[in-house]
């Protein structure tokens, strides 16, 4: 079944995607979504450049050769665009078998391992009165698993936290926005938000926390064991993980959960602190990390540390990228939750979509492929409009991670 059409189509509802359409010489159509958040352009360039001419002509139906082609071929390997470009070849793939089969993807990837896929929402505040309010406000919609962010005082634009509840969007703007950072207040104030969620709410309910890259491995040590009496379901990116083993000495002094991943782009990215157990989550995504296929080989390799799927979900991963991650949640053995945020109306109606959010679950139906089409005459009504992702900086100016 050889390929015989590919187009990168950029669309902005609401905010940018970049998405593949594979089609092969009988008519059936591929989708995958290749977005990396205010690098849009670059992802575009690399398939159109370089990796579409070698696909005209190649076997749709070989899904993990063309993954290795385009992985082991590239001399440069690696990367986020490269990933991202495979990841888009990759997903529309899936979609393709699937649609040929007439069968979801989950089932080719060897059925269901459980009913409906658990995820978690976002709740934040600019004060914890705020925050208590809106992790209510997620309880009574069945969430069992809530992210929780709050303002932290005397820290302009903390992490997280906006006027707009329902769709967090951080990129935005023509230049990037610039943030500030202070790293003893943000310490002093946490533990109390999640020591007032604990007596109001009681521990039934499993919470989660973002620290985006902010600490040290020392810091994050002590932020661990100083929210240890409030049992997160995890805390998240406690520290940059260019440095793998920085995750060691947070190990030895914390018993809270760790997860992180959401910027690794493959396997080698993540194998110490796999196979040194350093942390409980990884979190890489299909549209960054290689796609389905990518995600099936760092989901094997965590298996047999004790190590969860947590797989990244924010708004710039298209309800493609969604799916193929809901798919593979469906699976895979070793999952562990889904980040889950919610797209506006007009994103959804240029990327309808077969998947349901009930209760704090995410329900398939049984749509052949992926389950997600793209109104491409929609989707020219919304044309590429350049936004970036904020920068941090210290209170004394000095650049910080965002």
């Amino acid at each position: 079944m050889k390929i015989t059409d590919a187009k990168v189509i950029v669309s902005s509802p609401d905010r940018n995607f970049v998405t593949l359409k594979l089609v092969t010489e009988d008519g059936t159509y591929g989708l995958g979504d290749a977005t990396v958040n205010g690098r849009e352009l670059a992802v575009v360039a690399y398939l159109q450049e370089h990796l579409i001419p070698c696909l005209i002509g190649m076997d749709a139906q070989n899904i993990e050769d063309i993954w290795q082609y385009f992985y082991r071929g590239a001399y440069w390997r690696r990367g986020p665009i490269t990933m991202a470009s495979i990841a888009a070849i990759d997903m529309a793939l899936w979609d393709i078998k699937g649609k040929l089969a007439n069968m979801p993807v989950y089932q080719l990837l060897g059925g269901k391992s459980r009913k409906a896929v658990l995820v978690y929402g976002h709740a934040n505040g600019s004060t914890e009165d705020e925050v208590v309010e809106q992790v209510g406000h997620y309880l009574a919609q069945g969430y069992k698993a809530i992210r929780v962010q709050c303002s932290v005082p005397g820290v302009q634009d903390s992490y997280g936290v906006s006027a707009d509840k329902a769709f967090y969007e951080p990129a935005a703007g023509a230049l990037p926005e610039v943030c500030s950072w202070n790293t003893a207040k943000y310490l002093d104030f946490i533990p109390g938000i999640f020591e007032k969620l604990r007596a109001t709410y009681g521990y039934d309910v499993q919470l989660l926390h973002d620290v985006h890259h902010r600490l040290t491995p020392n810091e994050a040590a002590h932020l661990g064991k100083s929210l240890e009496p409030f049992r997160l379901f995890w805390l998240e990116d406690a520290t940059p993980a260019e440095l793998q083993e920085g995750f060691r000495h947070i190990r030895r002094h914390t018993t809270t959960p760790l997860a992180v991943g959401e910027v690794f782009n493959s396997i080698y990215d993540c194998t110490t602190l796999i196979t040194e157990q350093l942390i409980d989550y990884i979190r890489t995504t299909s549209t960054h990390a290689g796609g389905i296929t990518g995600l099936r080989k760092i989901a094997a390799l965590a298996e047999p540390f004790h190590v969860k799927t947590g797989c990244h979900g924010p708004t710039d991963i298209s309800p493609i990228g969604m799916a193929a991650c809901m798919h593979f949640n469906l699976a895979v053995p070793n999952f562990g939750i889904q980040e889950f945020m919610i797209h506006t109306e007009k994103i959804n109606r240029v990327f309808p979509a077969g998947y349901t959010l009930k209760d704090g679950y995410v329900y398939l139906d049984d749509q052949p492929g992926l389950g997600v089409d793209l109104d491409e005459k929609l989707a020219g009504q919304y044309p590429y409009s350049r936004k970036y992702l904020p920068v941090n900086r210290l209170e004394d100016g000095s650049m910080w991670n965002w």
